[in-house]
């Protein structure tokens, strides 16, 4: 099978996508805007031919350069787990005839408020929202949706221009910070735990499932610099703090048209009620070393079955999680260059046989903007059969292990 992968070496993480296309036995064909003198060996390896373009995100300029490359060899399908480019993906494969989700469907995935508009006529809670152009509709969906309220834009992702109102006052700010967004949902927030939802489906049919817990909230993690965010993946699907949410995100995907893929779906419990409430959903892999996270909790490679999936339509690997792990960001105290790590040595001779992952910047090395990387100054990934133990000593990481750069 001949794979159009769209952007194999950036964001890093697809790196890995296109090796498990690679080694499921796909010819792969790239398309990116990074050069190949500056692609890992393993990388290029992967790769059977790759078109270096300006710019990825000049979609059509994008189409227009792979039509003349591609003149004369066939391509089975088109692919990508980089969100910006699924509406490309999507297009090329109506304009080629090839198997795969069109642009109505990636649409639903992709616009928040559409997504919402489609859920709710299907049954499913949704927050109230609201689609918002100028400052007037603004308010005006302020008055519809009330206070406290979500600003996120309508095409985002990664939390990027996320920001909450609780007064007239707090929006006025909002407002002002976003007036570079297009097009923005404006939305009941919704005040609970924040959990996932993961999936690899064919054909639409989830073939894995995994759920992970957000401590905190993403949102607040992601506003607040001290926080160090801890990402949990859950071992029983078929708990009563979960169950539920499994079968609502099924409906979402068949309501939705989900093709063959990666899934990520955030959704809340709420602090009040223990009310379930959907959050949105997209038809491509986690970000934030999710997948990573995923295959430590398994000992799994799901890189390489999301390419079995897509090219033979099936996964192998076990579907049940052997631990929960949990996976803790850093982040740095103070500017410029790493020049210390505290505390690292005493919480490995604490937890050593159960920490899976150590990758923190080295000493030297600049710090990360956290406002721009969930990924922040590097991470700490732990795990264990027991789920109390697995969350105590990522608490343990987030309160005892620290960064520190001038």
């Amino acid at each position: 099978m001949n794979v159009l992968f769209l952007s194999p070496a950036y964001p890093p993480e697809m790196q890995q996508f296109t090796r498990g296309l690679a080694e499921v036995g796909a010819t792969v064909l790239g398309v990116g805007d990074t050069p190949v003198s500056e692609m890992p060996r393993r990388l290029r390896e992967a790769l059977s031919d790759y078109l270096q373009v300006p710019s990825s995100l000049d979609l059509p300029d994008v189409a227009r350069r792979l039509e003349a490359w591609l003149r004369g060899r066939s391509v089975d399908r088109v692919e990508t787990n980089w969100e910006p480019l699924t509406l490309l993906a999507a297009d090329l494969r109506a304009r080629w005839g090839l198997p795969g989700m069109r642009r109505d469907a990636v649409l639903g995935f992709r616009d928040k408020v559409l997504m919402r508009e489609r859920l709710e006529a299907a049954g499913v809670r949704v927050p109230r929202s609201a689609r918002v152009r100028t400052l007037d509709e603004a308010w005006a969906a302020a008055e519809h949706v009330g206070l406290p309220l979500v600003f996120k834009p309508v095409a985002g992702a990664g939390g990027a221009d996320t920001w909450i109102a609780r007064t007239r006052e707090e929006l006025e700010a909002v407002l002002q910070r976003t007036a570079h967004v297009p097009e923005a949902s404006v939305e009941e927030l919704i005040e609970g735990d924040e959990l996932t939802y993961e999936t690899i489906c064919v054909d639409g049919v989830p073939q894995l499932e995994s759920c992970s817990r957000y401590a905190p909230n993403a949102l607040d993690a992601r506003k607040n610099e001290w926080i160090s965010p801890i990402i949990m993946t859950l071992r029983d699907l078929e708990s009563p703090e979960v169950a539920d949410a499994v079968a609502m995100g099924r409906r979402v995907l068949e309501v939705l048209g989900m093709g063959t893929g990666f899934t990520h779906m955030e959704w809340f419990r709420t602090h009040a009620t223990g009310e379930l409430v959907f959050g949105e959903v997209a038809c491509r892999a986690p970000g934030a070393n999710m997948v990573d996270l995923m295959n430590y909790a398994g000992d799994v490679d799901l890189f390489r079955e999301w390419g079995r999936a897509v090219v033979h339509g099936r996964v192998e690997c076990a579907t049940t999680q052997r631990y929960h792990a949990a996976i803790v960001f850093k982040r740095a105290k103070g500017r410029g260059r790493i020049v210390a790590v505290e505390g690292l040595d005493a919480f490995l001779h604490r937890h050593g046989p159960h920490v899976a992952r150590v990758e923190l910047l080295p000493i030297g090395a600049p710090r990360r903007d956290w406002q721009q990387t969930f990924l922040s100054d590097g991470n700490l990934v732990v795990r264990h059969p027991d789920r109390a133990q697995a969350l105590a000593m990522a608490e343990d990481a987030a309160a005892n292990v620290h960064l520190h750069a001038r």
